[in-house]
């Protein structure tokens, strides 16, 4: 039986030290059993990190009824307008691809000593999001179908299925990194930080391109060029490169380089996150102000890490960041479903909602969190086992099979986040990628995917290190 210790070790390559198989360990067991060359950190960063995105999103999301059985979403940062600019701290996904960066470089060197190759390692780290990933798509194409089958597939029908499952977009752009990655960190192997500034420089060419020369076609690249560069910044964290100074430079020139572009300029939106109003979004495609958080939000992490890293260990703090890493990919998946649920039994039952920004809303802020925690917390009850690392694993095989599997995977998960799946029996396509990719055939990819990555090496059983 696989343990948590040894779950959590294998995130980044690293050996787990030891395990009490069968048996729930204590605090001081999983910390004694946690190697002591772990960056226990990385392991509090992705939690942070997807804690705050799933925060962000039950406060902010606002959903109303309409009075015609309907309901209308909006986001309560349009209404709280001098509470934008906390998504300069708040819009952590920057931060997640940087952690990505560091859990790959540990992960491709790891499996580099152990003989592995290109497709040993895009198993493994595509495995942890697909698996869950995976089911969360066959539940919520289940309740899309039966909502188009049976004819109810109205207003607040399409507002859930869509709603629900936009946030696959960072379940894509992953797995498109992680196929990336054996490569990116070769280049970063033989240039360094310049393949990084190589990165950086496209960034701004497209932007200048887009706004300057209206070239909107190209700003799709930044979708590459952006996220690329936060994650070379974790293959040089990865290598010792990035500490306190490197922290300084990056919090305050990021900090002072996102102040000029969106308040002292006003060039870009003050939101990290897409509002309606504003004349784009920083986030999609990303733009160079999300890259100056980016770098503002990772100079700070630096700054944090000695003092944050003494508290992790303690071994009780330790034993929740474990706990909480085995769960994160489930709690991100169905975080939003919980949202939904509690929304549509207060519409159901006609509670009248307070208005954004009202006292009550304020009081009411706790309680709702903690009401959508519990929620939350049932449904990974009930799929966390998804996440668990099987009983066997793909081994072997050439890189091409992989290489297309999780290519496809990543091109299926993101049409199934841009179309939603309201749609999924019309066909329509809101996403081209060499082709139109609809709700439907984005499934398919996700399934052909899923299966060359599982079926192109020989399966071996796991060893409990236990």
């Amino acid at each position: 039986m696989h343990t948590i210790t040894s779950q959590i070790a294998a995130d980044t390559g690293q050996p787990s030290s030891g395990s009490v198989a069968g048996r729930s360990l204590t605090a001081q067991q999983i910390s004694d059993a946690t190697p002591p060359e772990r960056d226990r950190y990385i392991d509090l960063l992705r939690v942070v990190a997807i804690g705050s995105v799933v925060a962000g999103h039950w406060l902010m999301a606002v959903v109303q009824p309409d009075g015609d059985g309907g309901a209308t979403t909006s986001n309560a940062l349009q209404q709280l307008r001098q509470a934008q600019v906390l998504t300069w701290l708040l819009q952590v996904m920057p931060l997640f691809f940087f952690v990505g960066g560091f859990v790959h470089a540990t992960g491709v060197c790891s499996l580099r000593r152990r003989g592995g190759g290109y497709g040993d390692f895009v198993r493994a780290r595509a495995n942890r999001l697909l698996r869950p990933t995976l089911v969360f798509l066959l539940v919520w194409l289940a309740i899309a179908l039966v909502f188009q089958l049976t004819g109810r597939e109205g207003q607040l029908a399409a507002l859930v299925t869509n709603a629900a499952v936009q946030p696959l977009w960072f379940v894509g752009a992953y797995l498109a990194l992680i196929a990336l990655a054996p490569p990116m960190y070769a280049l970063h192997r033989r240039f360094g930080f310049s393949a990084t500034l190589l990165l950086l420089t496209g960034a701004i060419v497209v932007d200048v391109a887009r706004f300057v020369f209206e070239l909107g076609a190209l700003a799709p690249l930044n979708g590459i060029f952006i996220w690329l560069a936060v994650h070379q910044l974790g293959f040089s964290y990865a290598d010792g490169a990035l500490g306190r100074r490197a922290g300084l430079v990056f919090a305050a020139g990021g900090l002072g380089a996102l102040t000029l572009l969106t308040v002292v300029t006003g060039w870009y939106p003050i939101s990290m996150v897409g509002l309606p109003g504003d004349r784009f979004s920083n986030m999609n495609p990303p733009t160079l102000a999300i890259l100056t958080q980016a770098l503002w939000l990772i100079g700070l992490a630096l700054l944090l890490k000695q003092p944050l890293t003494r508290w992790l260990e303690r071994p009780r703090v330790w034993r929740y960041v474990v706990g909480a890493n085995a769960v994160v990919m489930t709690t991100f998946l169905w975080h939003l479903s919980a949202l939904f649920i509690a929304y549509l039994v207060l519409i159901g039952f006609d509670v009248a909602l307070p208005n954004v920004g009202s006292g009550l809303w304020w009081a009411s802020r706790l309680p709702w969190l903690l009401l959508l925690a519990a929620l939350c917390a049932v449904l990974v009850g009930i799929f966390r086992g998804a996440e668990r690392p099987g009983t066997a694993e793909v081994k072997g095989g050439g890189a091409l099979l992989p290489a297309v599997g999780i290519a496809a995977a990543a091109i299926g998960v993101l049409g199934v986040a841009m179309n939603g799946l309201d749609n999924v029996l019309d066909g329509d396509a809101r996403l081209r990628i060499l082709v139109p990719v609809s709700a439907a055939s984005g499934l398919l990819f996700v399934a052909a995917g899923w299966l060359l990555l599982r079926y192109s090496g020989r399966r071996v059983a796991v060893t409990d290190p236990g």
